[in-house]
């Protein structure tokens, strides 16, 4: 703490190039957090997925449409507890900007399948009598100021032009709060008896859940297998695996975020590089007055360091809080186009750390370089 006086008068020093720096590190860090949920958006699907569940898709794309005597024969395998079916209904409501997932669902089976979404019974019960019954997620309610009772108008653009009107009836939650909260479902029955004939006793996908998680590859290889010779043959997957080959299809994620964190990286780095070894050659002088009158070589590196890392952490400090409050506006405005974008707190004290370090790393060579001064030759050059 002795040196603390001169840290701070070597700070403020030049006031353009700290509030310049610091700004550098707080972009830097907002980006880097943005980043980090984006990515975790991406791997949340993957992340709860159900280690019992598995994906049944038509092994031709998701697109391609199964039929729904499908449920009975899988569920006639060995290790299969129960089997419900979705399909994707793709309308519009009110603005096509307005996109939210839409499900068309099972609703014998689908609780049983999907635990961790939490209706009340009663409400449950009313969807289930209702045949234009409709269930929304908390999230996607309170983003439309939606309540139970209200009549939603769907656009549908895949069956037609009509407009489907359905009564919402119920609400569901997650057991966990990032869960998704976001997705709107209504009943298979109702949809299938007003849709195409082509389109008629379909589903799009099937998913299951397992008697035992180690039951998985014998069940996956049993289904394929049995409808390995018909027209509509299947790929079955881990529910993890499918939300990870789905995510793929925006792109290599991992690889774009690793890319954009690199540069990031390498940028501060040599920002904060540049700085510190301006400062200490401004400062040639003085250290070698300092290093004259006692200070020892560690102590010179200390200052040299502590100055960076002061640096890193009071911009790593703004970012984090420019992020903190940005990232909810953000999600809010890519709502449906993206997945919930969480800033959590592990996230923020990576960021903070992460600042440090760099920081740390920027300061070190222009520290040693002021820590292997000599005296006689540093007086020389004032």
């Amino acid at each position: 703490m002795k040196f603390r006086a001169l840290i701070l008068a070597n700070l403020f020093r030049k006031k353009i190039r700290l509030i310049l720096t610091i700004g550098s590190f707080a972009i830097a860090l907002v980006l880097f957090t943005f980043l980090a949920v984006v990515k975790s958006a991406f791997n949340r699907g993957i992340e709860i997925a159900g280690a019992d569940r598995l994906v049944v898709v038509d092994r031709v794309g998701l697109m391609q449409l199964m039929p729904v005597s499908y449920a009975e024969k899988i569920a006639a395998i060995p290790g299969v507890k129960y089997v419900t079916h979705d399909h994707w209904f793709g309308g519009v409501y009110q603005d096509p900007k307005n996109f939210f997932p839409q499900f068309v669902i099972d609703v014998e089976n689908h609780r049983k399948v999907y635990p961790e979404f939490i209706v009340p019974d009663e409400q449950w019960n009313n969807f289930v009598k209702d045949r234009q019954g409709a269930i929304a997620g908390a999230n996607l309610a309170k983003r439309f100021g939606w309540k139970v009772g209200d009549r939603i108008p769907l656009k549908t653009t895949l069956y037609g032009a009509a407009t489907w009107e359905f009564n919402l009836d119920g609400i569901y939650h997650t057991e966990k709060p990032d869960g998704d909260q976001g997705q709107f479902w209504l009943q298979w029955k109702y949809f299938d008896e007003n849709v195409p004939a082509p389109v008629k006793s379909t589903a799009g996908w099937y998913i299951l859940k397992l008697d035992s998680p180690d039951n998985a590859v014998r069940v996956a290889k049993a289904i394929d297998e049995k409808f390995s010779n018909s027209s509509d043959e299947t790929k079955t997957e881990t529910e993890s695996a499918f939300a990870a080959g789905f995510a793929k299809q925006f792109g290599n994620i991992e690889f774009l975020i690793l890319s954009i964190g690199s540069v990031v990286f390498f940028t501060l780095l040599l920002v904060t590089g540049n700085t510190m070894a301006i400062s200490v050659r401004e400062r040639t002088g003085e250290l070698a007055v300092l290093k004259a009158i006692g200070l020892k070589d560690r102590g010179v590196l200390f200052l040299v360091l502590a100055e960076s890392m002061l640096i890193a952490f009071f911009g790593g400090l703004l970012g984090l809080l420019l992020a903190w409050a940005a990232i909810p506006v953000i999600s809010a405005a890519l709502t449906g186009l993206l997945p919930p974008l969480l800033l959590s707190k592990p996230m923020l004290f990576t960021g903070l750390v992460f600042a440090i370090f760099v920081g740390a790393v920027g300061g070190l060579i222009p520290g040693i370089g002021a820590m292997r001064l000599r005296v006689v030759n540093a007086l020389r050059r004032v």
